[in-house]
């Protein structure tokens, strides 16, 4: 049985360039961390709070996506056929059951664009959203309360930047200081984990339209834009480091497990 009956768009569409060493060949949700895939951590996140039903835009390489997922669940049936960019949804066999249906979304499409091609398959009046690069211990049931309490049209997580290097320099352009802040000095930032109503795709022009601009923008002058501020665990692996970080962090085993 599937969990709370909402939608999870996860963008997993992206070049990936600045983890080039690892994704000349497989986008970056699917880089390996500690013997699995970046994507399966956030799904398997997700999931624990109840949300599984999965959206998941595809880009670039798009075909190893639907190659891991034709390996590790089963087709569903109910698949539309046809056309060569159509979605194809499975669902997970063995274990607690999801479904996951997989849209191409475009090569060089921006995030807005990514949003707007999946909007005829996210049914209901709102939806989850997030990157396919980002992992965090964020009580996602408590976000989407947050989101209710104040009934706006989009709520974000904010999240506190991990690394933040402080540089002086002298005139002559040398370092004279360096100091690598602490979390909690960091400032704030977008860490995806959105809670959106489907009004938002009415703020998205197209391909070319990058969530993150224009339409955020306008939500926040119009003060329909919140944020649920998390304190807690956070990772974005946008770099080789960045991985090797999470895969020791994961020693231990995943800080964002209840």
């Amino acid at each position: 049985m599937i969990g709370v009956h909402m939608k999870v768009l996860i963008l997993a569409g992206g070049y990936g360039t600045r983890l080039s060493e690892l994704t000349s060949t497989m986008p970056k949700p699917l880089v390996d961390v500690n013997g699995k895939p970046l994507l399966l951590y956030i799904m398997e996140h997700y999931a624990r709070h109840g949300f599984n039903d999965f959206i998941i835009a595809c880009g670039y390489r798009g075909e190893k996506i639907r190659e891991y997922f034709s390996k590790n669940f089963s087709m569903d049936r109910s698949s539309e056929h046809g056309a060569e960019d159509a979605p194809i949804t499975f669902t997970n066999s063995n274990g607690p059951k999801w479904r996951v249906t997989l849209v191409d979304t475009g090569l060089d499409t921006l995030t807005g664009g990514r949003i707007k091609r999946c909007a005829k398959y996210l049914d209901g009046d709102e939806f989850m959203y997030t990157y396919g690069d980002g992992v965090s211990d964020v009580d996602l049931k408590k976000l989407l309360e947050f989101h209710h309490r104040y009934g706006q049209m989009a709520t974000i997580c904010a999240v506190r930047m991990p690394r933040f290097g402080v540089v002086q320099l002298d005139n002559a352009g040398k370092v004279t200081s360096f100091q690598e802040k602490r979390l909690e000095h960091s400032p704030l930032i977008n860490g995806g984990f959105m809670v959106l109503n489907k009004s938002v795709l009415d703020y998205i022009e197209g391909d070319k339209t990058a969530f993150e601009t224009t339409p955020m923008q306008i939500l926040s002058e119009k003060g329909e834009l919140y944020a649920y501020r998390h304190d807690g665990f956070w990772k974005c692996v946008d770099s080789l480091r960045d991985k090797m970080e999470l895969e020791e962090i994961l020693k231990d085993g995943s800080p964002w497990k209840d």
